[in-house]
């Protein structure tokens, strides 16, 4: 079946995402990486996806749960900046694909909106998303905390790029490093069993989600969800929770895509359901 099959056989459904967003009241944008795989950005789907982005890791018997893991900066810090410096470095040189910007269109149409993600790519914020609407769940590439937890607390990233070998994927110095101790810096993402995250950044970004549903409430809310999987559902929990208070859930995953009863499940991509809504949004 081709796209243009398929397109029409959601008619109803994309024509039902574009009516809730014509009535909606607020606008809740919530993605998963999902949301940047049409941007050209691997979303590391099981095993085998990580490691056909990062074949290195494969010879060395690593998953992405393997590599994602605070110990690696005391461990090997070329293992783990050659990892993490080399996804910032990939976030940074690769543009945010267009529907960042038809969002962001709806939302000031709209007219109350938030973003909620577990990208650390930062790449709403530079769509032009408003910084103090958007809650990055699990941190940011482009914020670092000090691993001798000097006391610094969090601070942004250099604009300077990690030098990575593109074969074996192991940083070489100098490594990124606390401005006030000089001690090795690691990025302000939480990790798997991450003791030593400092969350105070993401918790600052939730109060603000906060007080904003609290003044708001839920009848006519709507929630786009773009590409957030099961693996880690962080996003996926949280829309279902704002669903079963009353929000309008419409998820976007053409693997994934079923939801709480009465929600709305399209099995696309999220550039082709972004796009396809807004050609019936006029």
């Amino acid at each position: 079946m081709n796209a243009v099959v398929d397109l029409a056989r959601m008619a109803p459904l994309l024509d039902r995402a574009a009516e809730l967003l014509d009535n909606a009241q607020a606008l809740l944008v919530t993605a998963g990486a999902g949301m940047g795989v049409d941007s050209g950005l691997p979303d590391f789907r099981g095993p085998e996806g990580f490691w056909n982005a990062y074949p290195a890791y494969r010879h060395l018997g690593l998953s992405f749960v393997d590599l994602a893991n605070p110990h690696w900066f005391q461990r090997d810090p070329a293992l783990a900046w050659g990892f993490y410096g080399h996804r910032r470095n990939l976030y940074r040189k690769t543009p945010p694909h267009e529907g960042f910007g038809v969002v962001k269109r709806w939302s000031e149409r709209v007219g109350r909106s938030f973003v909620f993600t577990s990208n650390v790519d930062a790449h709403f914020e530079r769509s032009g998303f408003a910084r103090d609407r958007i809650v990055e769940c699990h941190g940011s590439l482009e914020h670092e905390q000090c691993s001798a937890a000097c006391g610094i607390g969090i601070f942004a990233a250099s604009e300077e790029e990690t030098n990575v070998d593109p074969v074996s994927f192991r940083a070489t110095e100098p490594f990124p490093h606390c401005p006030e101790c000089g001690a090795l810096s690691r990025p302000n993402v939480l990790m798997f069993d991450d003791l030593e995250w400092e969350p105070e950044r993401t918790e600052g970004q939730f109060r603000r989600l906060n007080e904003w549903l609290d003044a708001f409430g839920s009848q006519g809310g709507v929630i786009v969800e773009c590409g957030a999987g099961s693996a880690v559902p962080t996003v996926r929990s949280f829309g279902d929770r704002l669903a079963r208070a009353g929000w309008n859930l419409v998820r976007i995953n053409p693997r994934e895509p079923a939801g709480l009863v009465g929600s709305l499940s399209i099995p696309l991509g999220a550039l082709e359901a972004i796009r396809a809504i807004d050609e019936r949004w006029s």
